[in-house]
């Protein structure tokens, strides 16, 4: 959940996420932060944005219905007890990330950096146990193929790197007017291969998504199939769009002259 407006008061737009995963009965992530947000129309056709984001994330375990790998016996039933003693560890670190974009014309791009702080979630102070800054890149351009139709392409790409970690997307969204259509393929030097398709449907201030990740090739040949649904809805209070912060370099206004 997040909600985010343009702030007069501080020259520039703010915002509040919560969010929560919770993966295989056994692990908790919650995350929650404010964020900051200013743009400036630098000139015609030129627009630069930059951001800032502070957040609180909490990881917590509880084994108790985790099942280890001594626990079953020859005949693959989950009788055995196990050997080893699991602790429902219970940590909440604080984390920075920032970021910036430009846009010119019909062409888009920005860099952003997650984890600055690279906090500590075992508590331990070993840097294996660290979260490793992520660096984001993307890009995208918009294309009217039928203007009067209001047909469009935008093709996008994305590369991520995290540690040792490096994963790239690239794919095209075609928008009908209200509906629009997204395709693309991720790889990356896991040796995972994914594609991903789904839509997206904007009424008025209303707008849901859509989309489904199945992975094609994998590295893992224990578990080479996986699926990822992903859906959220918008809603949007009220229009914005009137926000200016320009600056002209045409004019220059000294009222003493």
């Amino acid at each position: 959940i997040s909600y985010d407006s343009y702030f007069p008061a501080i020259h520039g737009g703010a915002g509040i996420y919560i969010s929560d995963d919770y993966a295989g009965g056994i692990m908790n992530e919650t995350r929650g932060g404010i964020s900051y947000a200013y743009y400036l129309q630098a000139g015609r056709e030129l627009y630069l944005y930059g951001g800032l984001s502070a957040s609180l994330f909490n990881r917590a375990f509880n084994f108790e219905n985790a099942v280890l790998p001594d626990q079953i016996d020859a005949t693959g039933s989950i009788s055995l007890p196990s050997s080893e003693t699991l602790v429902n560890e219970n940590r909440t670190v604080f984390d920075v990330g920032t970021g910036f974009m430009a846009i010119y014309g019909r062409y888009s791009g920005g860099f952003a950096i997650t984890h600055l702080t690279q906090p500590d979630l075992a508590g331990n102070g070993s840097s294996s146990d660290r979260l490793k800054r992520k660096y984001i890149f993307h890009f995208m351009a918009d294309f009217d193929l039928n203007r009067q139709a209001g047909i469009k392409i935008r093709p996008i790409g994305s590369l991520l790197i995290q540690g040792t970690s490096i994963t790239g997307f690239a794919g095209a969204v075609l928008e009908i007017n209200s509906l629009a259509f997204n395709s693309g393929v991720l790889a990356g030097n896991s040796r995972n291969i994914d594609i991903q398709t789904g839509f997206s449907l904007r009424k008025e201030r209303i707008a849901f998504f859509y989309n489904y990740r199945f992975n094609v090739v994998s590295e893992n040949t224990m578990m080479p199939f996986s699926l990822i649904h992903q859906t959220g809805l918008t809603l949007t209070l009220n229009n914005l769009n009137n926000v200016k912060k320009r600056i002209n370099f045409r004019t220059i206004n000294m009222p003493l002259l």
